[in-house]
């Protein structure tokens, strides 16, 4: 492979990618990624490392905690996805994304072994990630994982500390179809003797965590059980005092065992999120007069913050640029919609859309009133169009609408 753009092709076509066509390429086993490791020498093992899962949140928490280990002045590799724009966006250390000939050289080093192994394309991210991270001795790296937690490729790692922000349903088909389920996956990354921070106290599955703690020795914590200074952070979505008080409570947690991060680094760190970290996508302002919003949240707990903040945001006209993805809670997340909104439906250019003219009509039969679009950048244009200054535009639905207006 001589260029990057050559690479990430190579890497997207292997095995279906779940950010493109959805369970067909989840994997319930980490027999690939532990031969994987094996092979490239553990990194996973020379470098320490912060594990976060979570069904709403995990993102927007791993940007604020690498921004505040940032501040503190450590080198601070981060492991995320989705990606919006450049597939190196997962791997950052201090806010820069790696270089394409990182990339490069990772497949071309290892492109033989992939291929015998059968690898994932999140497998073989994974790898790329850990092994970028312990060659550039990095000091910490926050690794968000990427579905559930046990079975998680990311869920190789040892820890200095594990952290859950909440509990919803999503990815229900490959997780299970209750909170207790999906509860039971995310507890998979509690480890022995390592600490966990819950972000969010919900009564009916705290005992899940609470169990498996006292099982395996771990110090827990429910961020939203303690009292703690009020900060302040540059994202806007209304949703992100759930994420400070989990950010918080892990930093506060970190400071009681041992590392250098004083408050003044934590008041720094949430303030400059998205200068330190590059974060995209949450509740993030495109343009004004109108106001364009974008926000990547896309179930029923996620968007029904974000449905609040519109309602208390003031505006004329409200004007929704939505698109979705196929194996989501179609109708219970078209419900949450504000039926006096002026609708522009579209859909992402990925295998996992949801077909436009099947949104249209759902979102029909559900009270939805507006029109359906060729492609996200069509919708948006027309909602431009027809909004006067004082509307406000929203465009999301789905992260694959966002990445194409960011």
């Amino acid at each position: 492979m001589k260029t990057y753009n050559e690479s990430i092709n190579w890497l997207f076509n292997q095995l279906p990618m779940y950010q493109r066509v959805g369970g067909m390429a989840y994997k319930i086993d980490l027999t690939n990624t532990i031969k994987l490791c094996n092979y490239l020498g553990n990194p996973e093992r020379k470098i320490t490392t912060i594990h976060v899962a979570g069904t709403n949140g995990k993102g927007s928490t791993s940007h604020m905690l690498a921004s505040v280990f940032q501040e503190a002045g450590y080198r601070t590799g981060l492991y995320t996805s989705p990606h919006l724009k450049d597939f190196r966006e997962r791997i950052k250390i201090n806010g820069e994304m790696m270089p394409k000939d990182e990339v490069v050289d990772f497949v071309n080093d290892n492109k033989t072994f992939f291929e015998e192994s059968n690898l994932s394309f999140f497998e073989m991210t994974v790898g790329l990630a850990f092994n970028y991270f312990a060659k550039s001795n990095v000091d910490i790296a926050i690794i968000e994982t990427g579905l559930g937690g046990r079975l998680d490729s990311t869920n190789i790692v040892n820890p200095m500390l594990s952290v859950i922000t909440n509990i919803g349903l999503d990815h229900t088909a490959l997780l299970g179809n209750t909170l207790t389920k999906i509860a039971t996956e995310k507890a998979g990354i509690i480890k022995p003797y390592i600490p966990v921070v819950i972000g969010q106290t919900q009564n009916s599955i705290s005992n899940i965590f609470t169990e498996k703690a006292s099982a395996l020795n771990s110090e827990i914590i429910f961020a939203d059980k303690m009292e703690y200074p009020d900060f302040k952070t540059d994202l806007l979505g209304s949703y992100q005092k759930h994420n400070i008080k989990t950010a918080v409570a892990t930093l506060k947690l970190l400071q009681l065992r041992g590392e250098t991060i004083s408050d003044l680094n934590i008041e720094n760190g949430l303030n400059k999120v998205v200068e330190n970290t590059g974060l995209m996508g949450r509740w993030q302002i495109l343009s004004e007069n109108p106001m364009v919003v974008c926000d990547t949240a896309h179930n029923v707990e996620g968007l029904t913050e974000v449905i609040n903040q519109i309602k208390n945001t003031t505006y004329n006209k409200l004007h929704v640029v939505l698109g979705m993805v196929a194996d989501k809670d179609i109708e219970n997340v078209l419900a949450l919609f504000d039926k006096n909104a002026t609708y522009y439906f579209c859909e992402p250019e990925i295998p996992r859309a949801l077909k436009v003219d099947e949104l249209y009509s759902i979102a029909t039969l559900v009270g939805l009133q507006g029109n359906k679009y060729n492609t996200v950048k069509d919708a948006l244009k027309m909602a431009k169009q027809n909004a006067e200054t004082n509307d406000f535009i929203y465009v999301g639905g789905s992260t694959f609408v966002v990445a194409e207006v960011v």
